[in-house]
């Protein structure tokens, strides 16, 4: 128990850390790991899969080695234990700056100030905003609030959980490169499918588990029940759809539909077909259900990390 302290106190310092402060505006080591891969994308890429699985295993594997590597350096001292693991997870959770951005969108709406709203929207999700009225960008706002708090906060402290700040860390890298090049653009149809396929893969447990966390934090659990078992699967994202659903259910409102990317058009299916369009107030109580989910989401993590390390130890001492 003593080697797990550390990490559980750094882990808790570093939720809170990002509660109150939030992203730094420069210099954020995600945006320098982006810069990083970014550069590395220029040096090889081929209109191939087998060289986008190359470079997603070394973008991937450097991260998670870099941070074992770390890990042993610091394992003689619990505060510099503790350090690191409150370094790693203040630099993969972003719960704190999704909040803001959503925020700063609804402050927008609320005020009449269309304009500003969509040229704001762009920091928050990557649909295209020029032809979109109020209601549609408060829609894309609390979406983005519900798939976010998945990816952003939970998945990262599931990873966490199951395998310490190196999961942690890597988790991130994942997920930004599925940000960068697992989009199905031309250039990166073949090159970011490892990409887009390993962050399928690593957000599976995260969306379930932010599914459950949401009916769990909701003001109408039953009705965020329904809404996910019934609709959490019709999403064409594996993982999107799970925690969207729960939102819609538990904020009792309807998402889903049409959606623009640039020139690119996607007609999803309707999340809550039977519950009342999103209003801009929702993006306020979106908001403070993602925060409850996080919270949860932390308690969950913390006390998952303290029984896979039990039970690893004891199996050690047999």
């Amino acid at each position: 128990m003593r080697r797990l302290t550390p990490f559980l106190l750094g882990t808790a310092a570093g939720y809170l850390a990002d509660a109150r402060f939030g992203d730094p505006r420069r210099g954020h080591p995600v945006a320098l790991f982006g810069s990083a891969a970014t550069a590395l994308e220029r040096r090889i890429w081929r209109d191939h899969r087998a060289v986008g699985a190359a470079y997603t295993a070394v973008c991937a594997g450097g991260v998670a080695a870099g941070a074992v590597l770390a890990g042993r350096l610091v394992r003689r001292s619990p505060v510099a234990e503790a350090a690191l693991a409150a370094a790693a997870t203040f630099t993969v959770l972003g719960g704190s700056s999704l909040t803001r951005e959503a925020r700063t969108i609804g402050a927008a709406l609320t005020a009449g100030d269309l304009t500003a709203a969509r040229e704001r929207l762009p920091h928050l999700c990557g649909r295209d905003p020029s032809g979109l009225d109020g209601q549609q960008i408060a829609r894309a706002v609390v979406e983005s609030v519900a798939e976010n708090t998945a990816d952003a906060v939970v998945n990262a402290l599931v990873w966490g959980a199951l395998a310490g700040t190196p999961g942690l860390l890597a988790f991130r890298a994942v997920n930004t490169m599925d940000a960068m090049v697992g989009h199905r653009s031309p250039r990166h149809l073949r090159f970011g499918w490892a990409s887009a396929r390993l962050d399928d893969l690593a957000g599976w447990p995260g969306a379930r588990l932010t599914a459950l966390l949401t009916v769990a934090a909701a003001p109408e659990p039953r009705t965020a029940r329904l809404v996910w078992r019934r609709d959490g699967g019709s999403h064409p994202s594996p993982n999107a759809g799970q925690a969207e659903s729960a939102f819609a259910g538990a904020l009792g409102v309807r998402l889903g539909g049409t959606l623009r990317y640039g020139d690119r058009v996607e007609h999803r299916p309707v999340l809550g077909a039977e519950l009342r369009p999103v209003g801009v107030p929702d993006i306020e109580r979106a908001c403070a259900l993602s925060r409850r989910v996080g919270v949860l989401a932390l308690g969950a993590a913390l006390l998952g990390r303290t029984v896979i390390h039990r039970t690893l130890h004891r199996r050690r001492s047999t």
